[in-house]
């Protein structure tokens, strides 16, 4: 789907959730001296300002990142990225997941983003262009299926779709089992929304039933504006890094003050 652009829902409470677990990951995987790959597979453009009119729009930053921001201490891996990029670009600048991989990454470390629309891999291929990555304008699967296993073996790959394409819930699972036939050792990470609708049950049912020592965290928020359909974030990680569970089980907790 080429007219998804993310802009309107950065910084958004399900970017908090995803991001705060990704970027624990990343500073969990460079304490080792080793060298990582890491491979995105719908990456956005990278770099977003909170005060651009689209994300004004919608308002979802307001009661995402600029309302839960004191949840990650200075020294959390997500705080120090978000800090840095602010210095950077500007106060109301917000880094998506290619920005957060760049910044935690290290010079041998590999870094393969996909972008399909046009436009927006324009704009990711110049936000990146400070750092040793590569942006595909490609899909994101055929990405993923062409370079599993990856050089570094070690690493993370995340799964990051819009899900304008309903095919999408059904064709991840056949795709990640591919992905973690060829890569075995993989960090493999789907996002996905949790919706009114519950599209996301089927999917979720098929995963767990082929990977049941995966990670499967949820947290439920309320709606961002009257009739938004979002009510929630899930994380599904395949070969979790140890502690990630007592990490996701920290935010579990920040998100139930959103309840009360």
């Amino acid at each position: 789907m080429l007219s998804y652009q993310h802009i309107y829902h950065a910084g958004n409470l399900a970017d908090v959730h995803k991001h705060g677990l990704l970027a624990w990951i990343l500073a969990y995987m460079t304490r080792k001296d080793k060298p990582l790959s890491y491979i995105e597979t719908h990456a956005g453009r990278a770099l977003y300002d909170l005060d651009d009119p689209s994300a004004l729009k919608t308002g979802e930053a307001a009661q995402g990142i600029d309302k839960v921001a004191a949840w990650f201490p200075a020294d959390h891996p997500y705080a120090e990225v978000l800090a840095r990029t602010r210095a950077a670009h500007g106060a109301r600048s917000y880094p998506g997941s290619p920005q957060i991989a760049a910044q935690m990454l290290r010079p041998g470390d590999a870094i393969h983003l996909a972008e399909l629309h046009p436009q927006e891999h324009a704009t990711l291929d110049f936000a990146m262009s400070a750092f040793a990555a590569k942006c595909h304008l490609m899909d994101g699967f055929e990405l993923a299926h062409s370079l599993c296993p990856p050089t570094p073996r070690r690493g993370v790959l995340l799964i990051d779709p819009s899900y304008e394409i309903k095919n999408d819930y059904t064709g991840i699972p056949r795709h990640i089992a591919q992905i973690t036939r060829a890569w075995n050792v993989g960090v493999i990470c789907l996002w996905y929304p949790i919706l009114k609708s519950q599209a996301h049950h089927p999917m979720l049912h098929t995963l767990q039933a082929q990977h049941p020592q995966a990670l499967r965290h949820e947290v439920h928020f309320p709606p961002a504006r009257p009739g938004h359909g979002m009510t929630g974030s899930g994380f599904f990680v395949l070969n979790p890094p140890y502690g990630l569970d007592t990490e996701a089980q920290r935010l579990s907790e920040c998100f139930a003050t959103l309840a009360r």
